[in-house]
């Protein structure tokens, strides 16, 4: 597409070369012209350095909570000043030219217009030994794993839920496996996306097959690709595929449910990796994250906090007293709020930020993205197995979590009574996780925004906390960037946009 913006991370950047140098084969001396890019195992590493940085760019932040405030969990406080604004309150208000869809759909566009560039440069580097062999295939698996990644995520955004009947004819998004700033690609099916993924997926295990996975690891492995063939599955409604792919990684014990309040709040204030199949790298002060600060907005000058989005009291109550995670997920907090002042108000404490990785006096809620987690995992298995009547096996996966989450198994439940507990395990656990608007999309049921805590600290009204949005309503979908519709006269923009 022609207003893509290409710059290939790292030091790597294309460039086209100027006549004036073409006759002396000289080239720029401050970037590498597309065809100097890959040439050594070590141009590799230095591309795939990049990658990672990259990856980690698009995690939390905006790539994360944009889809959770524009779902029914939250409510937008006095003072939000109406960031995240459009897709909270749907409607007329939420447009294709939104920066919140531009700004996303360009950024895992410009990953795969750079991963398109590498994977055809890896295929050129010689390794000069077994050991660069080894390094260019782990760096040819990552970028096969980032491409499938990214393109999930886009399918999730922009098309609707897989369906096995209608995959075949429903739109998604451009596929575009090559580098072309001249390409203006029509949208491709949801199915031929979907197996562009599962294509990309294949061969990232070729290529990652031989390397192991660890807890709290920093790279890409062949577990964290399991973890992604998972997911992917789960939305295919590939219901085996789905509970092999998650089961596997649980059966494996290598991934271990906390048990403790102490060890699950350390999970997620301290960035503990217990859990995690997938983490990115951070560190300060150069090597930092996007961040969730929109739940807390805390005030050093008063001690206290104006957060943009406050949690509804059904989703707080939601949590059984035993529930660890109610403590660890949510904390009353003194909030000031258009001048007054308000205490005891739930607000999301999931990403307080860690100390460790503070650069001034109070938080700056830095957190190492957790991007793949086997609680995740265990919810899989467990909705594959109630969708495909494998109750016993749901069972088994769901109540694991809930014992490890400090409550007790359930017994003498199946069909769509199982099926619902799963999904109220599944929303409990991945709360703003930025799952919840895909869950509901793929699940097909709309909602009512209720239970404000305290209707005195939020905008009211039926865009606000009191929205009530159909199963069927367009904007499930996110309209194609405006300006990529007018450039591109071969996209088809979504029904509602």
């Amino acid at each position: 597409m022609k207003n893509l913006r290409i710059g290939l991370i790292a030091a790597v950047v294309l460039t086209t070369l100027f006549s004036s140098c073409k006759k002396l084969d000289l080239f720029p001396y401050n970037s590498i012209e597309q065809s100097q890019s890959f040439k050594t195992v070590k141009d590799a590493k230095t591309w795939n350095a990049g990658l990672y940085a990259t990856f980690r760019g698009r995690q939390y932040g905006a790539y994360m909570f944009s889809t959770d405030v524009q779902a029914d969990q939250l409510n937008a406080s006095l003072d939000f000043g109406n960031r995240n604004g459009n897709p909270h309150r749907w409607g007329t208000s939420f447009l294709a030219d939104d920066y919140t869809i531009r700004d996303t759909w360009a950024a895992y566009y410009s990953a795969i217009a750079n991963i398109n560039v590498a994977i055809k440069g890896l295929e050129e580097v010689k390794p000069l030994d077994a050991t660069e062999a080894a390094s260019l295939d782990r760096y040819k698996g990552d970028a096969y794993f980032a491409r499938a990644f990214y393109y999930h995520q886009l399918a999730l955004r922009w098309a609707k839920a897989y369906s096995p009947a209608t995959a075949a004819t429903d739109l998604c998004v451009p596929l575009i496996t090559v580098y072309d700033v001249n390409a203006q690609p029509a949208r491709a099916t949801v199915k031929q996306v979907y197996d562009q993924i599962n294509s990309d997926i294949t061969q990232a295990k070729k290529y990652l097959g031989a390397v192991a996975g660890a807890v709290g690891t920093k790279t890409f492995n062949i577990d964290v690709v399991t973890a992604l063939e998972a997911r992917v599955k789960l939305c295919m409604q590939d219901w085996a595929g789905a509970y092999t792919a998650a089961n596997s990684l649980i059966t494996g014990n290598k991934y271990k449910l906390t048990t403790t309040a102490a060890t699950l709040k350390a999970y997620w204030h301290t960035d503990g990796n217990q859990e995690s199949i997938y983490e990115c790298f951070v560190s300060k002060p150069n090597e930092l994250a996007n961040t969730n600060s929109i739940y807390l907005g805390f005030i050093p000058a008063t001690g206290r906090f104006t957060p943009d989005f406050i949690p509804s009291s059904w989703v707080v109550n939601a949590y059984d007293a035993a529930d660890f995670r109610k403590a660890i997920y949510f904390e009353q907090k003194a909030l000031t709020v258009s001048g007054l002042s308000f205490n005891n108000i739930f607000l999301v404490n999931k990403y307080p930020g860690n100390p460790a990785l503070f650069t001034g006096a109070t938080t700056n809620y830095q957190h190492a993205p957790k991007v793949f987690r086997i609680a995740e995992m265990y919810l899989i298995a467990a909705e594959a197995s109630a969708e495909s009547a494998g109750t016993a096996n749901a069972l088994t996966a769901l109540n694991a979590l809930r014992v490890a989450r400090g409550l007790t198994a359930l017994s003498g439940i199946s069909g769509p009574a199982l099926v619902a507990a799963v999904r109220d395990e599944r929303t409990k656990e991945l709360a703003f996780e930025g799952f919840r608007l895909d869950d509901l999309k793929r699940w097909n049921l709309g909602f009512t925004r209720s239970g404000a805590q305290d209707v005195n600290t939020i905008n009211v009204g039926a865009n606000y906390n009191t929205l009530s949005i159909q199963a069927n309503d367009p904007k499930f979908i996110w309209g194609l960037p405006s300006n990529d519709v007018t450039i591109n006269k071969n996209l088809v923009q979504n029904q509602g946009w």
